[in-house]
């Protein structure tokens, strides 16, 4: 791609962008529309036929499951979503990196979305809010979900918090070792945590009975939730990324950089973020996505996963498929078509829990399929390196995952410097790093 060469007199005076209240947006954007041949359904795993409405009752509201299967563009957002989103925060800031730009003395301009000034500290609340108000809406009152890092988990918990529900999170094991305040931040908002895998389970007994020490996996905590669920009088399950409303929900963000961008004047040529189920990348790129259909921009748009759980990177060497796929690891949810490195992977236990998941979403899967967004692996030594030498310039402690999409963008820059080429670079800072000190520490030999 050429670089810029046009100088932006405002775009270079900017160091934040900011929102009125009035501009969260009032639709979600559904990428499902606009997905090329369509979307490849969801399948009952007994019968490999099309799942119906009714078939996802047990563990979905009625509202979500119309969300889930919509082919519909533009999905109004209720003023009470909203509400509780301005009350959370939202519009939330984009910010000029003007001196990591300068400390690596790069010709391009770098961006970045702060999601991480949510209350629990991500952008996880896009989509929990919106989840525990259509299953209060429906009289649910017990909700039950799997965390990684425990960013969902603290969303879902602050989510059914406000809305008078009750919370029952199982946390990946590795990760309730590792973040030990994940759980007490769940714990404050009122939500029962249990590490997975569990005793509280079948399928968590079964798991402990074969490995003892097994350090858990997010597809390992889904079956434990789902199982919960569906054994619970009034109770639903919810999930943290993956489904198709998930994503439409997240849309939120990107819709926002939008009218951010064009505040002071700039298209973006790279946007980035972190993947693991894919809401945080869904959530930011979909709306640009969707204006490249129709010429609006030029933008690359660059998922970046880690080495060790490459369920995008991997098909290159045949690690990762292209198939359907259950999205647990007990078998218990509908056959996805996705990337997946098998629902029976098991991730190292590496720091960023968020993104060890064994597959990806189906909407994130089939525009990779499609060549109309591009993936990167990148290793945990590069990223915690990445994070702190953004720490050291922008002030900010980012998650381990973030630093993902904080890596990448470096990486992006230091080959505008060496090209002497200009970019409009914007990544997604999806969480803070405040409570993964540790994990900071350990890699870092502090």
């Amino acid at each position: 791609m050429v670089g810029k060469v046009i100088s932006r007199p405002k775009a270079r005076e900017t160091i934040k962008v900011t929102l009125d209240v009035d501009e969260i947006p009032k639709k979600w954007y559904n990428m499902v529309a606009d997905i090329p041949g369509g979307l490849p359904p969801a399948l009952n795993p007994g019968t490999k036929e099309t799942l119906k409405p009714s078939d996802w009752e047990a563990i979905f509201p009625k509202g979500l499951i119309k969300q889930e299967l919509s082919t519909e563009r533009f999905i109004r957002i209720p003023d009470e979503i909203r509400s509780a989103l301005a009350q959370l925060g939202r519009p939330s800031p984009l910010y000029r990196a003007r001196r990591l730009e300068k400390a690596l003395r790069t010709p391009a301009r770098i961006y970045y979305k702060r999601e991480d000034l949510s209350p629990v500290g991500s952008h996880k609340p896009n989509t929990a809010i919106a989840q525990a108000y259509y299953n209060f809406a429906e009289g649910i009152d017990h909700l039950t979900t799997e965390t990684g890092a425990g960013q969902w988990g603290s969303a879902l918990s602050l989510a059914t918090a406000y809305f008078g529900m009750k919370c029952t999170v199982f946390m990946v094991r590795s990760s309730y070792d590792q973040k030990p305040y994940r759980k007490y931040v769940m714990k404050l908002y009122g939500a029962d945590v249990y590490p997975s895998p569990s005793d509280k389970t079948e399928f968590g007994r079964k798991t402990q009975a074969a490995d003892p020490d097994c350090p858990g996996s997010l597809g390992i905590a889904i079956s434990e939730a789902i199982e919960t669920a569906v054994g619970l009088p009034n109770a639903k399950y919810s999930l943290g990324s993956v489904l198709n409303h998930v994503m439409l929900h997240q849309t939120v963000i990107g819709q926002e950089v939008r009218v951010q961008l064009e505040k002071i004047d700039e298209k973006p040529d790279k946007m980035i973020a972190c993947v693991g189920g894919g809401s945080n990348f869904a959530g930011f790129t979909f709306p640009f996505i969707y204006d490249k259909m129709k010429g609006k921009n030029d933008a690359r748009f660059i998922a970046v996963e880690p080495e060790s759980v490459p369920s995008l990177t991997g098909c290159a060497g045949g690690i990762s498929r292209y198939e359907y796929d259950f999205g647990d690891t007990a078998g218990m949810t509908p056959l996805l078509k996705m990337h997946t490195l098998g629902h029976d992977f098991m991730p190292d236990p590496i720091h960023a829990g968020g993104l060890r998941y064994h597959g990806m979403a189906p909407t994130v899967s089939a525009l990779y399929d499609q060549g109309l967004i591009e993936a990167e692996a990148l290793s945990q030594d590069e990223t915690f390196a990445a994070g702190q030498l953004f720490t050291r310039t922008e002030g900010i402690i980012a998650a381990p995952e973030s630093c993902h999409a904080i890596a990448s963008a470096i990486r992006h820059a230091q080959a505008c410097k060496r090209e002497n080429e200009e970019e409009v670079i914007v990544f997604n800072l999806s969480g803070h790093g405040l409570l993964d000190l540790q994990s900071y520490a350990t890699m870092l030999g502090m």
